[in-house]
């Protein structure tokens, strides 16, 4: 049993504390969210996680009522109680810049409260060189202790994807590094309490830290690809899905799907956590900087996708936009290009109503139901797929929509059967 302190209750930083807390462990989780806080501490949570057929709500209600998990807003409390810390604060990106300030606060709060003897695991994504550049001298200056003497330190990439968080933290390989070899052997001490998968140990942090930037960065590069073969094949007549699901017969081609965007916490970030090293290096990264250029261009190339086919001026027009979430099947609306392609559709004029069932954020655009959104709506253009959105009646939602024109449905996900879109009357319009 061992006492571990979660800095960030996001949505690596819960299912990572409840993992822990499901095996044993004592787990505070920190997160200066008070209203976040004080729900978890009542067992509500909006995450989508699911292990062994329980949703994280029920997991959270069963570690709270066994006293193996409990969530605070002041780390110092953490940190008295606990000697394994871990952080997964991330850093935000806002304006193509990085902001290390929430990073670097909790590391003060850490470095304030270390004791001898005390592990401090770093998981978030990173700068290439953090944690021994920034956050170890924080930590050092902060506790007037000594990294790899008095306290140890160490870096592990998280690897996980949303809606699988709780299975890929036990089956995932991981990759870690520490200062010196006993901050590695505690550190993999640690992580084999959760994962089973085999734990690599790599020669430095820094190898850790530009692994997993450079992990994210290459989906972001595979996606960009199969995006700007989109605009090929819509000139060419033919249909993108199709072209990536007879390529990927190949044996040695894996192509990812297109879609409207690159959105969420991780992949539009990783160039912008990248960048700074490599200016300092001076490193030209051509090929990840026009990737990133093509994934951004994606939400008004599908804007533009609706715009076209309006019965009406754009400024009399009203758009049913279904799904919010940043990816299939996910509650996460951080960086979504569903967002970017609405701020472009009411650019040009047009009324919005989206819908996600998953999404708990509110916007002035978003209604309570499907019904709500497609009233009245001369086309729907289908973000992001979510369970109550897979099944749809086709003959309610053409009663429910404008007369003007033929209405019309942009599927960005290839969402729909073509076939059964045309036969109801609906004009369809996809990547």
């Amino acid at each position: 049993m061992k006492r571990v302190a979660m800095f960030g209750l996001g949505f690596v930083g819960l299912p990572l504390a409840l993992s822990f807390s499901m095996r044993g462990c004592e787990v505070t989780g920190v997160d200066i969210d008070e209203e976040l806080v004080q729900q978890l501490n009542q067992g509500q949570s909006h995450h989508l996680e699911v292990y062994e057929g329980r949703g994280l709500p029920e997991i959270l209600r069963e570690q709270l009522a066994a006293g193996r998990f409990r969530a605070v807003s002041d780390g110092r409390i953490a940190m008295q109680e606990c000697n394994h810390i871990i952080v997964t604060v991330g850093i935000p990106v806002e304006g193509n810049q990085h902001d290390m300030e929430p990073l670097i606060e909790v590391c003060r709060t850490v470095g304030q409260g270390l004791k001898k003897g005390d592990l401090v695991l770093i998981r978030s994504t990173v700068i290439p060189g953090t944690t021994r550049d920034i956050i170890l001298p924080i930590l050092e200056q902060e506790s007037g202790l000594k990294a790899g003497t008095d306290f140890y330190l160490a870096y592990s990439s998280e690897r996980i994807a949303e809606g699988r968080a709780f299975h890929e933290f036990e089956h995932m390989p991981a990759a870690l590094a520490g200062l010196d070899e006993e901050c590695s052997r505690r550190a993999f001490n640690l992580m084999s309490i959760v994962t089973k998968a085999p734990i690599i140990q790599a020669s430095s942090m820094e190898v850790v830290e530009t692994s997993k930037v450079m992990e994210n960065i290459s989906r972001d590069v595979d996606i960009a690809m199969s995006n700007e073969f989109t605009r090929f094949c819509k000139n060419m007549g033919i249909d993108i899905f199709e072209v990536v699901a007879v390529a990927n017969t190949h044996q040695r081609v894996n192509l990812l799907t297109p879609g409207p965007g690159v959105g969420g916490y991780c992949l539009p970030n990783a160039l912008y956590y990248l960048l700074p090293k490599a200016e300092e290096l001076d490193v030209p990264l051509r090929l990840l900087q026009t990737a990133r250029q093509v994934n951004d261009e994606m939400p008004r190339y599908v804007a533009n996708l609706v715009l076209r086919n309006l019965p009406v001026s754009p400024s009399q027009a009203r758009i049913a936009a279904l799904g919010l979430a940043m990816k299939d099947y996910s509650n996460d609306d951080r960086m979504s290009p569903a967002l970017a392609v609405i701020a472009a559709l009411e650019e040009a004029g047009c009324q919005v109503r989206a819908y996600d069932p998953a999404v708990p954020n509110l916007y002035p655009f978003k209604v309570n139901s499907l019904e709500e959104a497609v009233t009245g709506a001369h086309g729907i253009v289908v973000l992001a797929r979510q369970h109550e959105l897979d099944g749809v009646n086709f003959d309610l939602f053409k009663g429910l929509m404008a007369r003007e024109g033929q209405p019309f449905i942009v599927d960005t996900k290839n969402l729909y059967d073509p076939e059964l879109v045309w036969q109801h009357g609906f004009k369809l319009e996809r990547l």
